[in-house]
Parts: C-alpha cells; structure tokens; sequence
C-alpha cells in the first residue's frame, strides 16, 4: 500500500472518531448544566474551563473568545472552523481525507461521510444547534456509528483496514484519558458531595460506558470509574482495550508475530500494553492521577510518530531533511500536519 493512502485512511477515520468523541462530551456537559441553573457566570467558567483543558485547545480558545461561558465554549468545539478540533472541523477534514482516496472506500462508505459533512454545513445543522442541540450531537454520533459500522462491514480485512482500525482506537483511547483528566483540573473538594457522582456519570456517558459499567456491578466512584475506563479487557473504549488492538493491528500490517516488534511503533505499543495488563488504579493514584494520565497521552503520542516515521515519512525526506538532535518528535509532528493541511 501507498504510504499516502495509509495515512490517508488512518487520519480520515481518526477524524470521525474525534468528532464522535467531542460530540458525546459536549452534548452530554450541556444537559449536566441543567442540575446547575443557579450557576453564576464565573462559576459557569470554571465548569467549562476543565472541558477545554483537557482537549489541550485552551491558548486557542483564550486566543479567540474573551468570555468563557457555554455559548462560546460549545461554538467553539462545535462549529468553529478556526479550531481545528471542532466536529465541523473534523469532519471537513475527513471528508476531505476520503475524497483524495475515493478509490479505495465503498459507495456506500463515501455517500455516509460526504452526507455527515454535507449537514455540518447545511443551514438545517446551524439552527438546529440553536433550537434543538441534543438532535444536532445525536445526528453527529448517529452518523459517526454508522460511517464506523459501513467500514466495518464493507472494508477488507487488508492493510487499509488496519490502518483505519488502528487511528480509531489509538484516537479513542487518547479522547478516554483526555475524558477522565477533566477531574484532575476540578476544583478541590469536587469530590466530597453529589457534584463528584454527577462527574463521574458524565464522564462515564461521554464514553458510552454507562450501561456497561453497571452491568458489572462497579462502585461508582472515582476508583471504580478509573479501573474501568482505563484497565478493562472487555470494553471496547477502554484504554487497555484500545492499546491491544493498537498493538494487534501493528503487527498486522507488518507480519511480525505479537510478542515481538520489527519498528519502534511496535516497540512502543508493546511496552505500553505490558504495563497495562500489569497495572492497577493503585498506582495511578500513587503516581497522581494527572501524571499518569499525561503519560499515557504521551506514550499514545510516541506511537503515532513512530508510526508516521516508519510507514509514511519517505527515506529521501529524511535523507534531505534530517531531524535536529533533540527535536525528532516535534519535527515529525510538524510534517504530519503539514501534509494533512495540504491534502
């Protein structure tokens, strides 16, 4: 394959994933403000603020907006094209992604993402965030499932699924620590009355977690929230699940047998498999639950490099322009965005 389609597809449904993700957390922080009426504004501030520094596009949005409150932060993660991390955003870009690689998707594929980018620019999408805000996000998540499934059920199990299948969980598992790392910006004593168990089951829903996490008789709390949505075998947003299928679709792409690793994608996803499955919320905690959560981001980070540098960044580019010691992440993360920014 193409290392242009290989990144192609990756970031084309690493995209969609993000914009489900945002769709769910914002739709799902507007209804909890509706247990908040009272709020004034420099509280209704600092219910957002943790929103916007866990997605990490705080200087951004300072840099845009001078008030705080629910209309601008929900502009802004929602339809605001200068945030490049918009649903509006991401989905244009997905689209975008899918066309210069039309060949290679089924009819029925394209028709559902160019539709979902057709009605995050329609007149009907921007009254409807106005009037109706629950039916715009659940149109969003609808579609995104859906565009997932159509993938799922007309992609060969080649190397262009593989691809696709590794940026939806390495993009799902970066959005579920970047979810719980809302409670590490909260401020103290959040956690002492009901205000922590609606924060938790926001969480939780925002994640699509509920049904399953009541279903296996969790405490919730912060620690039975944490154990589940970081170290579960069985459910499928888990971290610990995504990085295993990180890890399985690497190696499928290369033919190296799991245990082993031919690249440092591999390598760096093994390691962080291993420590996982021998993990606990225990050191979590210990390490403190913000530390560890950045490093998981991270360790996700190192992965996607290494990925582009493995299958997509060609040797003569490297050859004409060699990394400066010391700044071969931030580098490769600069070409990356330079290529998707010129697709």
């Amino acid at each position: 394959m193409l290392s242009r389609v290989a990144n192609t597809l990756y970031w084309m449904v690493r995209y969609v994933e993000r914009a489900d993700n945002l769709a769910r957390l914002i739709d799902v922080n507007r209804q909890r403000l509706l247990d908040f009426e009272s709020l004034d504004s420099e509280r209704l501030r600092g219910f957002w603020k943790p929103i916007i520094q866990s997605t990490g596009d705080e200087e951004l949005f300072h840099s845009l907006y001078d008030e705080s409150g629910s209309d601008e932060v929900i502009r802004f993660m929602t339809a605001d094209l200068r945030n490049p991390n918009s649903i509006v955003s991401c989905i244009s870009l997905a689209r975008e992604n899918a066309r210069t690689v039309r060949d290679q998707l089924s009819d029925e594929l394209w028709e559902e993402i160019n539709a979902l980018h057709l009605f995050t620019k329609s007149h009907e999408a921007g009254q409807l965030l106005i009037s109706d805000p629950p039916k715009y996000y659940e149109n969003v998540r609808r579609s995104a499932l859906t565009f997932l499934g159509i993938a799922a059920s007309t992609t060969s199990r080649d190397e262009a699924w593989e691809f696709m299948d590794l940026g939806r969980h390495l993009e799902r598992a970066d959005k579920t620590t970047r979810f719980l790392d809302i409670s590490t910006y909260l401020p103290a004593g959040s956690e002492s009355d009901s205000t922590g168990v609606l924060h938790w089951t926001a969480i939780l829903r925002s994640c699509g977690a509920m049904g399953a996490f009541r279903a296996g008789h969790h405490e919730l709390s912060a620690r039975g929230v944490l154990d589940f949505l970081i170290f579960s075998k069985t459910f499928p947003r888990s971290v610990r699940y995504c990085t295993e299928r990180v890890d399985l679709s690497l190696h499928q792409i290369s033919g190296t047998a799991r245990g082993t690793f031919s690249n440092e994608a591999e390598r760096e996803a093994g390691l962080l498999l291993a420590a996982l499955n021998f993990g606990s919320t225990d050191e979590a905690f210990e390490v403190g639950l913000h530390d560890f959560l950045d490093g998981l981001q991270v360790r996700f980070n190192k992965i996607a490099d290494a990925v582009f540098e493995t299958y997509v960044l060609m040797p003569d580019r490297i050859q004409v322009r060699p990394l400066e010691p010391g700044a071969g992440i931030s580098a490769v993360a600069a070409w990356q965005m330079e290529q998707q920014q010129q697709q």
